[in-house]
Order: structure tokens, then C-alpha cells, then sequence
């Protein structure tokens, strides 16, 4: 079989959109993971191709902002993916904001490139703020960079950080949630992908982390419940964070993202198997095909 990786060259802007323009960006960003990673031939596909209406209402519907010709620009907020190991769908969000050039996706774990299987910031791709991909610890290094802004420079950026559910397991996220009440961080948006997949099985059987939205009540949280999938019910989640941090409220938010791992791709979808595995080149071309 013939199979070729070809990548295009439309980017997107960030701004309000319909819903039916999204699915569209999302609909690209889900086939730029599965080009990268049968590409790659190694890395994870199931959080990637579940988080992707995620990404695209931060990232194009005027939640987040960037200057793609300006990766640097002081004024811009901030994004942590603490579940480092799901890179390809934040790689993939990036090159269609036009913060790199959509080809270099190609490059996923390859040798010295900016796509890294891990984000690293020291690899210079625009839009990476740190390293991340030791579970636990990427929020912990939002909630500082919140602290920061709020505390110390007294600026108006928002700091976003996405966390897998599996991720809630670690106890320093609590640290980190803790620390973000107790200094009022209404500049800090929590957004947990709930697909209930790890790679070991479903949380209830791993360890169980329910109630989710109980918890980060508890924690002074100002809580939302989404469904990850329908974009309309994603920027409700996204306006009480925004509502929270123009009326300096003191209350970090967090969105709880109900979503379903290998979102998009019939056979990948909501199983846990397909967390850390690539498509093969034939179920590339099927997953591609669904995606049209």
C-alpha cells in the first residue's frame, strides 16, 4: 500500500467562530496528530485526537492570546500542558495558529527537533512555555507563572494549564490547587481532560479520583463541567474563567473537560489501549479517511 504524509499550509485565525468553523479547525488538527505520529512511528494518540475541540476553542475562538508574528510578545497569555506526553495535538494547535511552519510537524520525535515526543522548552519552538512531562509537575509551574503575574507584576495575562485525569492521581497537583486558592489566582484557568482512560485501564480500577468536580470545589475552585466535544458548552467553561479574571473574583477556575480518548477515529475512540500507541500506516489511512 501507498501511503504519503503530506501536511498543508492553511493556518487559522483566533477569533469568535460558529461552531461548524471549529469542527473544521479541530477536524485538522485531528488529522495533523495522526499524520505526526505515523510519521514518527511512536507517541501518543488517544489524549491527543480526545483534547482536540479543547485546543481549538483556546486557541482560536479568542480565549488565548498569541501573536503568530510576535511568539514573544509580552502582553501574551500563557499555556502549560502538564500531560506533556499529549505534545501532538498542542504541535498540531500551534502550526495552525501559524506559530511554525505546518511541514515541520513531519519532525515529531525525530533527532534534534523542535518537536520533541516531550515539550521542551529549550528546543525554542514558539508557543512552548516549559518543559513538561513529568506528571504532576506542570501545574505546579503554571500556578507559579499565575502567581507571578498576579503577586509580583500585576499584569492582566491569563495562565492556562491542562492536566489529564489520570494526572489528578499525583499529589502535587492538590499542592498546586491548594496554593492557587490560597492566593486568590482568578488569573489561573484548570483544564482537566476527563476521558477516564490511563494506560493502564479506567481510573475507577487504577485509582480512583471520583468526584472530580467535589474536589476542586473543595479547593476553592470555581467549578464547571463541560462536554469536550460540543464547543458551544466549552466556551461557557472558558466565559466563567474570563468572567472571573475582568471582575477579580480571587477565584481560580477550573473546567472539567468530559471528553472521549481517540475522539474522531471509530476504532481509537474511548479505549485506553490507544494511549500511547501510533497508528500503523493502513489504520492511518482509515483514520484519515474518517477524519475527511
Amino acid at each position: 500500500m501507498s501511503f504519503e504524509v503530506e501536511f498543508g499550509t492553511q493556518t487559522f485565525e483566533n477569533k469568535r467562530q460558529s461552531p461548524e468553523q471549529l469542527a473544521e479547525i479541530a477536524k485538522e488538527i485531528r488529522r495533523d496528530i495522526i499524520k505526526m505520529l505515523v510519521s514518527a512511528g511512536s507517541g501518543h494518540s488517544g489524549g491527543p485526537l480526545g483534547s482536540s475541540d479543547i485546543f481549538t476553542t483556546m486557541y482560536f475562538n479568542g480565549n488565548m492570546r498569541y501573536d503568530r508574528n510576535n511568539p514573544n510578545w509580552e502582553g501574551r497569555d500563557r499555556f502549560v500542558l502538564s500531560a506533556g506526553h499529549m505534545a501532538p495535538v498542542m504541535y498540531a494547535a500551534l502550526a495552525n495558529a501559524g506559530m511554525y511552519p505546518k511541514a515541520e510537524q513531519a519532525t515529531l520525535r525525530k533527532y534534534n527537533t523542535r518537536l520533541q515526543g516531550h515539550p521542551g522548552r529549550d528546543m525554542g519552538l514558539p508557543g512552548v512555555e516549559t518543559s513538561s512531562g513529568s506528571l504532576g509537575q506542570g501545574i505546579s509551574i503554571a500556578v507559579g507563572m499565575a502567581m507571578s503575574d498576579a503577586l509580583l507584576d500585576h499584569n492582566d495575562h491569563r495562565v492556562y494549564c491542562l492536566t489529564g485525569d489520570g494526572e489528578l492521581q499525583e499529589g502535587s497537583v492538590w499542592e498546586a490547587a491548594m496554593s492557587a486558592h490560597h492566593f486568590k489566582l482568578d488569573n489561573f484557568c484548570w483544564i482537566i481532560d476527563n476521558n477516564d482512560c490511563q494506560i493502564d485501564g479506567r481510573l475507577p480500577e487504577v485509582m480512583d479520583v471520583y468526584p472530580i468536580d467535589e474536589k476542586c470545589r473543595s479547593f476553592g475552585f470555581d467549578t464547571i463541567v463541560v462536554d469536550g466535544h460540543n464547543f458551544e458548552d466549552l466556551q461557557r467553561g472558558f466565559d466563567v474563567f474570563l468572567n472571573n479574571q475582568k471582575n477579580k473574583t480571587g477565584k481560580p477556575t477550573a473546567i472539567i473537560a468530559k471528553t472521549y480518548m481517540g475522539r474522531g477515529v471509530s476504532f481509537m475512540e474511548d479505549s485506553y489501549k490507544w494511549h500511547g500507541m501510533p497508528p500503523n500506516k493502513e489504520q492511518a489511512e482509515q483514520a484519515l479517511g474518517e477524519l475527511k
